[in-house]
């Protein structure tokens, strides 16, 4: 591609606060229950990029002939692809589109076409880099290219913003389950890819996102008990921080042949649980050492000393987020 930005680009990330950032000089959007995707177009060119930097293409035929569809023949995109089902974003259709068969995915894409929801543009339909522009003037940008090649309502559209903080907070209280939380952006500041500087986010519930470094097995049957949670330090260490046992049946099934694939020494490179770090079948409180490939999302109430003091409740797998992305940090 011949853009001023190269493919992969770090997207700038956003910082998890408990509240909203009072006081002039924020932009407040909603969070977006989807994929965090950069988007890159050159020509006939179009490639999609996860958070992690991976490429999302193969799993998203139908955003790539939404965007292939517009006018402008050069841009790159920061947005959220999402899956609307019966008037609904659903999460768990969006996860099922990651999928080894290209067959799946297109039969999927035909059943729920994905959308994408933009929020800042990098890279215009001039081929100029606008990631050294304040937000304030890459939002009007932005809004200039919605209105000349987006159509209402289409597969691309624009997310909503507002400057009020009154405005964002019933976002965060009254808006469906669409909404992951809310987002606030310094209007001052400049792109800052890879940084989490001048960019907040709350969530509509205390949600972390942990690696899967290890698990026990059920005292009976052979299956998968608790999954063991982890988080790295600034060092890159990996420590446990808790675990999760709260999993349903649809999540349970085939668990276990799953993790059983991943083992793996030594799982926590930090601090570890208690009990023997080998792994092994035995019924016990010896736990499983898996490598650090799997990511998921955890709903938790409580943190004492960098972990969680109860056990947390599995929402969902991640498999958008590259696990090294799972710190520490979003416990403080």
């Amino acid at each position: 591609m011949n853009l001023p930005l190269a493919f992969p680009y770090p997207p700038m990330e956003a910082e998890t606060a408990a509240s909203l950032p009072r006081g002039p000089g924020w932009l407040f959007e909603p969070k977006w229950d989807g994929f965090r995707c950069l988007a890159f177009r050159d020509g006939a060119d179009i490639q999609l990029q996860s958070k992690a930097g991976k490429p999302l293409g193969r799993y998203f035929p139908d955003v790539i002939a939404s965007l292939a569809a517009l006018t402008p023949r050069r841009f790159v995109i920061d947005g959220e692809i999402v899956v609307p089902v019966d008037g609904r974003l659903s999460f768990d259709a969006l996860l099922l589109r990651v999928h080894p068969a290209e067959s799946r995915v297109r039969t999927l894409a035909q059943a729920h076409p994905a959308q994408v929801i933009i929020f800042d543009l990098l890279v215009d339909e001039r081929g100029h880099s606008l990631v050294a522009l304040p937000l304030t003037e890459r939002r009007r940008r932005l809004e200039a290219f919605a209105r000349r090649h987006l159509a209402r309502g289409g597969p691309v559209v624009l997310s909503e913003q507002t400057t009020r903080l009154a405005t964002a907070e019933t976002w965060l209280e009254r808006r469906s389950g669409d909404l992951d939380g809310v987002v606030a952006k310094r209007l001052d500041l400049p792109y800052r890819s890879g940084t989490r500087d001048g960019m907040r986010k709350v969530k509509r519930q205390r949600t972390a996102d942990c690696v899967v470094g290890g698990f026990r097995y059920a005292t009976r049957g052979g299956q998968v008990g608790s999954l063991l949670l982890g988080l790295y330090d600034k060092a890159g260490l990996l420590h446990h921080v808790g675990f999760t046992s709260s999993l349903k049946a649809d999540v349970r099934k085939g668990l276990t042949g799953k993790l059983e694939r991943l083992i793996s020494e030594p799982g926590f490179s930090g601090k570890a649980p208690g009990g023997p770090s080998r792994w092994s079948t035995e019924r016990s409180g010896e736990w499983t050492p898996l490598a650090p490939e799997l990511v998921v999302e955890v709903a938790y109430d409580h943190v004492t000393g960098d972990r969680f003091r109860h056990g947390t409740r599995f929402l969902r797998w991640r498999p958008d987020k590259a696990p090294k992305q799972c710190t520490l940090d979003q416990l403080r």
